[in-house]
């Protein structure tokens, strides 16, 4: 049985794509993002030939364990559920883009069989491949000081010709688009869930601003809600997309310490500006410089030069 032909009888808009790229729109609605298991059927198979082994059980597994797999994704493969993700996606005016997408970014071919399978994309896509994409990310509970220093570096980033990537996250990631924005420049904002769905709901509008010259990107399909495994995950993205990683201001254990963490596994720079001794906000900046060997950043210069 041919599942996207089963399934194309039922949902019309996956005809508007080519086999390969509903297949992998198919998996962002029925895998959970930087699943191993999905990324290694699907390298050795292709993305339509695993959904046909998958869901079908035809063809060959490639020597896969499989049980396990089927299990997490069967119930989440229904015609329904697949109909009402790529119609939503339709309504809400979002592209599909895969891997043969001519703005597909490159830096996610360093994470392996841990790439996304596809994006949905809000907004320009051909901002997501620009050479100058450079993540500025940080802590939510931000200070004054961070943000400060956040919004100097992310505006002479933007004078340079800097793209700013970012998680749309209140404190510093909300401050680097708002700064980029203000500073006439472009930003891409990297979701942990659907794109009908912004998050945090308090973005919704610099979110919206954020498409009008830029980007909004996920690899969860729209009605799926974040959770903190996803965003995990779509810390590598924003990691694998910028050629450069600034964190401005995080504490001991923040998250951003995570994309820090992402951006060096797969040889990408990393600056951290240091910050008061005495302030919990900038420790793990200092962490960072200290244990992992990233660049003491204190301006926009240093930062362009990563």
């Amino acid at each position: 049985m041919n599942t996207l032909a089963s399934i194309s009888t039922h949902v019309p808009t996956i005809q508007l794509f080519t086999t390969d790229a509903a297949a992998r729109g198919i998996w962002t609605i029925i895998s959970e993002p930087g699943d191993r298991d999905t990324g290694n059927l699907i390298a050795a198979l292709g993305a339509e030939e695993a959904l046909n082994v998958l869901l079908h059980g035809t063809g060959d597994a490639a020597g896969l364990d499989l049980a396990t797999l089927r299990a997490r994704t069967r119930p989440r493969a229904t015609e329904g559920n697949i109909a009402a993700a790529f119609a939503a996606a339709d309504t809400g005016s979002a592209e599909l883009i895969t891997p043969d997408h001519p703005h597909w970014p490159a830096g996610f071919n360093d994470l392996g069989t841990a790439a996304p399978y596809a994006l949905w994309v809000r907004g320009t896509t051909e901002i997501l491949a620009d050479p100058l994409n450079t993540a500025v990310v940080g802590a939510r509970a931000s200070s004054g000081y961070g943000e400060h220093v956040t919004m100097e570096i992310t505006a002479g980033l933007v004078s340079r010709g800097h793209v700013i990537i970012s998680g749309a996250a209140y404190g510093v990631d909300g401050m680097a688009h708002r700064a980029a924005l203000a500073s006439g420049g472009r930003t891409v904002a990297y979701l942990a869930g659907g794109l009908d769905r912004y998050y945090p709901m308090g973005h919704d509008a610099l979110l919206t601003r954020i498409v009008e010259t830029g980007a909004v990107a996920s690899e969860i399909s729209f009605g799926q809600s974040p959770t903190r495994y996803r965003f995990l995950m779509r810390n590598r993205l924003i990691a694998a997309a910028a050629r450069a990683t600034v964190v401005t201001e995080a504490g001991y254990r923040s998250g951003s310490l995570n994309i820090a963490t992402h951006a060096m596994t797969i040889a990408r720079p990393v600056g951290a500006v240091p910050g008061p001794v005495t302030s919990p906000t900038s420790a793990g900046c200092h962490r960072l410089i200290r244990e992992f060997g990233a660049q003491l950043v204190t301006n926009a210069e240093e930062a362009a030069a990563l």
